[in-house]
């Protein structure tokens, strides 16, 4: 206390160094005298003010804080949940979008193609059916007649191909336009062997707007022909038959010509049956 005293008094532009000195001799010789030297630096400081009062101060004991809310935290929160689960909801509903458009593009596609391979099966039935077709007469009240016959709605005729079994013989041949439940038409066809009472049905195209016949008819004394909806003249054959199918606006035509054709001058090499 006495150095304190000493120090005191004498003059302040001394006083720095005085005390630094003091001080620093002071903690060399007694570690347990620390808290003195915390005791004599507030001691300074009470009595001198001025830009001298900072020159000595008590080191500052540091505490670590931690704060409120922490970006590193471990852990969501209600808002980042509730977004979370909205973006699962959204890609749920636009997976389940996907699949649903991409069955139903399969299903539509299996329908196409299935209705283009029964067309064109149909197309090809006809088309051996009517080329094949053999100009068989029969006789009624004492004329000739071919088995033709069409109008357009319906066509008949006698053919050496079979829709069951091929090329095994005659057999008697009928188209007929039909509807079904849904206002769609289709082509109801029927055979049965000559001279037997077997009959066969089967039904070709589908889902169709509309279907008719057309026949070709030329005059001897014309120079070009037409067509006509009807084949009247029970002498003749008529050189081509064209098949009209409808779909909507469109009209897809089928011409089929007919190999033995012509009257019975012209066919008189075509076995003949009794009906």
């Amino acid at each position: 206390m006495n150095l304190i005293i000493r120090a005191l008094a004498k003059p302040h532009d001394h006083l720095h160094s005085v005390i630094a000195a003091r001080s620093q001799s002071f903690l060399k010789k007694d570690s347990r005298q620390a808290g003195m030297t915390n005791y004599v630096v507030l001691l300074v400081n009470l009595v001198f003010t001025g830009p001298e009062k900072n020159l000595i101060r008590p080191r500052p004991v540091s505490r670590k804080k931690y704060p409120i809310f922490c970006n590193s935290c471990n852990g969501f929160t209600l808002l980042e949940l509730l977004i979370s689960l909205v973006m699962i909801g959204v890609i749920a509903i636009i997976i389940t979008g996907a699949m649903r458009l991409g069955i139903r593009a399969v299903n539509t596609g299996e329908r196409k193609i299935d209705h283009l391979e029964r067309t064109r099966a149909s197309f090809n039935i006809i088309d051996s059916q009517i080329q094949s077709q053999i100009p068989l007469i029969f006789e009624e009240n004492g004329e000739k007649k071919y088995y033709f016959q069409g109008d357009r709605e319906s066509l008949q005729f006698s053919t050496n191909y079979s829709l069951w079994g091929g090329q095994k013989g005659y057999v008697m041949v009928r188209y007929k336009v039909e509807s079904d439940e849904t206002g769609k038409q289709f082509l109801a066809v029927s055979e049965n062997i000559i001279g037997t009472n077997s009959n066969r049905e089967a039904r070709l195209f589908s889902s169709v707007d509309a279907i008719h016949f057309e026949y070709f008819f030329k005059d001897p004394t014309e120079e070009k022909g037409k067509w006509v909806d009807k084949w009247t003249d029970t002498a003749n054959i008529p050189e081509k038959v064209n098949l009209h199918l409808i779909y909507g606006e469109k009209d897809t035509p089928m011409i089929i010509p007919m190999r033995a054709s012509g009257s019975f001058s012209q066919t008189s090499s075509t076995p003949t049956t009794g009906k």
